[in-house]
């Protein structure tokens, strides 16, 4: 699949775009300006735009009001249109949140259901009790997500809210030509729904991806031939800074070991899932790190690692915030992008990860591991990648079997000679390249 072989950049709208949090009802082509950013999108060596939600909504864009407009914050369906005509002539797949477990308040649907109560068509659309009440004393209790009443909990077993959702994607399909779905909050889904979810989305394009939002248990409950192609690597999201911070290469390697190893019993073996070290929901990694200089080796990690490197928009030359500032900090309007040192960075090793097999596809394993240091070996089709990683600030001499005598060095172009051991300056992240 595409998916595998790409590097996402992941733009929340309504913050990038500097929407109102408020629905305002004035319609402006605020979306627009992601044109502007999709020759920074290229060069930062991406190939895949997630768009966090991008329909009429109450609010933050979770809480849907219509599925098949695109919210008037943002402007029109003909805007958004344009935007994605623009990224797929730049090659650029696109991707939208599919935010089915819950809708707003706002909703249409939920709306009758206020006003008609039990003559309402719609009544069944949703987990409702006309016997209760709600924070917002309606007069009838309804089932939340996770108890936030903003959120309203649709019922995915009614075929007609099934219909409305599915006639909903083929018409994202038709008007924009989308190439795939992150599904919010999957875990909470109907698995028979996710089924037929599946069913539906590669009758409509057989490469469509279904990305599943997963945070803890077994992503195999979910990613597997029937339901999703792929989730969200949240263990290995908090193992990439923890292991930094606490100066203890053994735990993402060692979750990396569980998740991909060589042995048998490992759980994710085969499976692609999207790694990030920061989102639209957590605290930026240019700001959670202790030392600023493990901010270009964590990336080094991210690329090396299994999995389908996401970067979110701001993060690529180190913007800084955290989880208690608020969503607005996490989701800021950037007046343009930046291209720093760090934004170089990265841009190399996401072109040396999509050229590579072994990076894109290979097999997981530990070759040196100690508290600072790392290096851990990526196979595929006759290609042998090392990926060796000195979070010290001192130097370090590692000794180990290569399986071969020289390698090239990915990043710097230059030939790598085994012999005598590998010297791994302080702060440093190499590839090597493995010849035969």
């Amino acid at each position: 699949m595409w998916a595998y072989e790409s590097v996402f950049y992941q733009i929340y709208p309504m913050g990038f775009c500097g929407a109102p949090f408020e629905n305002d009802g004035e319609c402006r082509p605020r979306i627009k300006k992601v044109e502007e950013w999709i020759p920074h999108i290229k060069e930062l060596g991406a190939n895949a735009v997630y768009f966090s939600p991008v329909f009429q909504s109450d609010t933050h864009g979770y809480n849907t009001r219509d599925y098949k407009t695109i919210d008037c914050r943002l402007g029109t369906n003909e805007d958004f249109a344009a935007v994605c005509k623009a990224l797929h002539r730049e090659g650029i797949r696109v991707v939208l949140d599919g935010v089915f477990n819950h809708v707003g308040r706002g909703f249409w649907a939920f709306q009758d259901v206020l006003r008609n109560r039990w003559e309402s068509p719609y009544r069944d659309w949703f987990h409702i009790s006309f016997d209760g009440n709600s924070n917002y004393n309606d007069g009838l209790w309804y089932e939340g997500w996770e108890g936030h009443y903003d959120l309203v909990k649709l019922n995915l077993c009614n075929e007609a809210v099934i219909s409305h959702i599915f006639e909903s994607i083929e018409g994202w399909v038709k008007e924009f030509d989308i190439d795939g779905l992150r599904l919010d909050v999957a875990y909470c889904l109907d698995r028979n729904f996710l089924k037929r979810l599946r069913g539906f989305c590669k009758g409509l394009k057989p490469d469509f991806l279904l990305l599943g939002e997963l945070l803890h248990g077994d992503y195999n409950q979910f990613v597997n031939d029937e339901m999703l192609d792929s989730a969200t690597n949240y263990e290995c999201y908090k193992g990439l800074y923890s292991s930094f911070n606490s100066m203890n290469m053994f735990e993402i390697v060692h979750s990396l070991l569980r998740q991909f190893g060589p042995e048998q019993w490992t759980l994710y073996k085969g499976k692609h899932l999207l790694c990030f070290v920061d989102n639209h929901d957590v605290t930026r990694v240019a700001s959670i790190l202790n030392n600023e200089n493990h901010l270009p080796l964590i990336y080094g990690m991210l690329f090396g690692m299994p999995g389908i490197p996401c970067v979110y928009y701001g993060s690529e030359w180190g913007a800084k915030a955290e989880k208690h500032q608020g969503d607005p900090a996490l989701r800021p309007c950037f007046p343009e992008p930046k291209f720093n040192e760090l934004t170089s960075w990265i841009a190399k090793l996401a072109k040396i990860h999509r050229a590579s097999k072994a990076l894109c596809y290979g097999s997981f394993r530990s070759v040196l591991l100690t508290n600072r240091q790392c290096i851990f070996e990526r196979a595929a089709e006759g290609e042998r990648v090392l990926v060796a990683i000195n979070a010290s600030d001192e130097e370090y001499t590692a000794h180990f079997d290569a399986g071969c005598g020289q390698a090239e060095d990915m990043i710097t172009g230059e030939r790598h000679d085994f012999g005598g051991g590998s010297t791994l300056p302080p702060y440093s992240v190499q590839y090597w390249k493995m010849e035969r």
